[in-house]
């Protein structure tokens, strides 16, 4: 990405360069005045990993049909977001493993005025192959996690545009895909988003920017937060086999969904990744399992990051019901602190920098980071610049990854181990049959006193 333009958002970038910060009130707060020096950038702003412009609308070009593989509720809310991106956009193809999940994206288009053609509509294991050769210039991505290196491997080699959503991998194997298809795609001239949606998100955007500037000096460490209630389950029909039984239920199973830390909570941990511009180089940590009710996963993790220059992050999250929910994320650097609130303050509590709504409601109509993660993407695609999120989404999926596997073993996980790892959860034989659920088990971490 390159740095984000002024433009309409002049009312929060002039803080960006001259260290000082909007309060919603509109009050200027200097924190470099005679008496402080001046602030020293963490990267130059031409370094800034954010997007060029955000603007409420892409703008107009050549039309770009899209084919969406995967029609569970994400995929059916991509397809709505890429169509509410901008002018001459469609969705032409649909493709899933099972029939009715099909008919509901189509049944949900149309109502909201497009209508998918019945040669359109493909179902099964290759439905995705189906939908990339079905005249597409881009895929919308939205299958259950494991599924995605295969079918964005599939879409660069097809010369298709991409948007892939998060996480992009369960597994080091899965996840290293991704990384070489980012790369081929890159080599291609493709355009390649991924649904890390805080990356379009304007709070994020000007904070990164206030970061960057300096504002809170070094990132020295940072809590990351995903605490919520129990997500869905469903209970196995007569009908359905083992394997179709799980990936109707895909949030629960570890094969599927790569657990909870790796399927929701790496948005956070990927903000961390985002602002500091590190990798992790180890990971110690422990979860459990207490409420949930399917499936092989835990509900809980702790998990202690230590990253390049020996930054601790630690990262938090549970799906239980009945327990305080946060989803957040906090960074201490050396001169003040920053929070997803939107603010900024110094080491005394005083906030130096807020993100002011009011001002971003007056200037823009727009403001839901999955639709404008779209907007960035056509636009990319129309400019003819190409990029793909994918490589960095990919780093941060194996971060969580480290995270998890150190719960379920109870060991210290290096990044150079899991980077190499051969580790794969994808089934030898992919077909919807009975299988062994007895191997499907809830890890225990460590040994048994003996």
């Amino acid at each position: 990405m390159t740095k984000i333009s002024l433009n309409r958002r002049e009312f929060l970038s002039s803080a960006a360069l001259a260290g000082a910060g909007t309060l919603s009130g509109g009050a200027l707060l200097s924190s470099c005045g005679n008496s402080e020096p001046a602030l020293i950038p963490l990267l130059p702003e031409a370094e800034w990993n954010i997007p060029a412009s955000l603007p409420d609308k892409a703008k107009d070009g050549v039309p770009l049909k899209a084919g969406l593989i995967g029609c569970g509720g994400r995929g059916k809310g991509a397809a709505q977001n890429f169509l509410n991106a901008g002018p001459n956009l469609s969705v032409v193809a649909l493709g899933d493993v099972f029939a009715d999940r099909v008919q509901d994206a189509r049944k949900t288009l149309k109502e909201a005025g497009t209508e998918i053609a019945d040669d359109k509509c493909f179902v099964g294991f290759d439905a995705y192959q189906k939908v990339i050769d079905a005249g597409v210039d881009v895929v919308l991505i939205a299958t259950p996690p494991n599924f995605r290196p295969v079918h964005f491997k599939a879409a660069v080699e097809a010369g298709k545009h991409a948007f892939l959503e998060k996480p992009v991998a369960v597994d080091p194997v899965g996840a290293r895909s991704v990384i070489t298809s980012s790369k081929q795609a890159l080599a291609q001239g493709l355009c390649v988003i991924t649904g890390t949606q805080r990356h379009h998100q304007r709070v994020y955007v000007e904070g990164y920017k206030q970061v960057q500037s300096g504002l809170i000096g070094d990132i020295v460490g940072g809590n990351v937060y995903w605490n919520q209630s129990m997500l869905w389950y469903r209970n196995k029909e007569k009908n359905w086999s083992d394997i179709e039984w799980m990936i109707r239920d895909w949030v629960n199973w570890t094969w599927l969904s790569g657990d909870h830390i790796v399927e929701q909570h790496v948005h956070n941990i990927d903000v961390f990744n985002w602002f500091t511009g590190k990798k992790p180089v180890s990971a110690v940590g422990f979860g459990s399992r207490h409420r949930r009710i399917t499936g092989n996963q835990y509900d809980n993790f702790s998990i202690d990051f230590v990253y390049e220059g020996g930054i601790h992050l630690h990262s938090m999250c549970r799906q239980i019901d009945g327990c305080v929910s946060n989803v957040s994320e906090f960074f201490q650097g050396t001169k003040g602190s920053w929070s997803s609130a939107g603010e900024i303050k110094n080491l005394k509590g005083e906030i130096l920098w807020k993100y002011d709504k009011e001002a971003a409601k007056a200037a823009f109509t727009q403001h839901d980071p999955y639709t404008l993660e779209h907007v960035n993407w056509v636009n990319h695609i129309r400019d003819k610049q190409p990029i793909s999120q994918a490589e960095e989404t990919a780093v941060s999926t194996l971060t969580a990854i480290m995270g998890r596997i150190s719960a379920y073993t109870g060991a210290e996980v290096k990044w150079d181990e899991v980077i190499a790892s051969e580790l794969s959860l994808m089934p030898e034989k992919l077909e919807l049959a009975n299988v062994d659920l007895k191997t499907y088990t809830v890890p225990v971490p460590g040994t048994a006193k003996q």
